[in-house]
């Protein structure tokens, strides 16, 4: 029972920031992303030309090791006590894996979370996101969808 005891108050504590964190920085990246990043039906790349490859290949490495680390923090919250779910989507979004851009797309165009990502921009003074379904429906700020 002191193995627990003596963990508790790390897992609350390790619980409390993130969630502190994710409430903090979500405004910050929803902000950032791109008016018309969603209404591609493929993602758009950068130019690759711009860092040296080794640099390339190890922030990428990077990058995904960080975001395993948030998928398995994430499943491990789903039964201890932590923001499983929102540590979870942190690892997905952060690592680059096949099928990432259609994802995003996916999850974006439910029109509850396409409300609540336009409603965010808009707080923050920021134009709302255009969205195009597979369909080619325009999805509306307030979730409706026109045909």
């Amino acid at each position: 029972m002191a193995y627990v005891d003596k963990y508790t108050v790390w897992l609350v504590v390790a619980s409390t920031i993130s969630l502190v964190a994710g409430i903090l920085l979500l405004p910050v990246f929803i902000t950032r992303i791109p008016v018309d990043y969603f209404s591609h039906p493929h993602r758009h790349y950068l130019s690759a030309s711009s860092r040296h490859p080794l640099m390339r290949i190890l922030i990428t490495g990077l990058k995904n090791l960080l975001g395993i680390v948030f998928v398995v923090a994430g499943l491990l919250m789903l039964l201890l006590p932590g923001q499983g779910l929102l540590m979870l989507l942190i690892g997905l979004v952060i690592m680059n894996y096949p099928g990432k851009y259609a994802l995003e797309r996916w999850l974006v165009q439910r029109p509850y979370v396409f409300s609540g990502v336009n409603w965010l921009r808009i707080k923050y003074n920021h134009p709302p996101l255009l969205a195009l379904s597979d369909k080619k429906e325009k999805i509306k700020g307030d979730g409706e969808v026109n045909n």
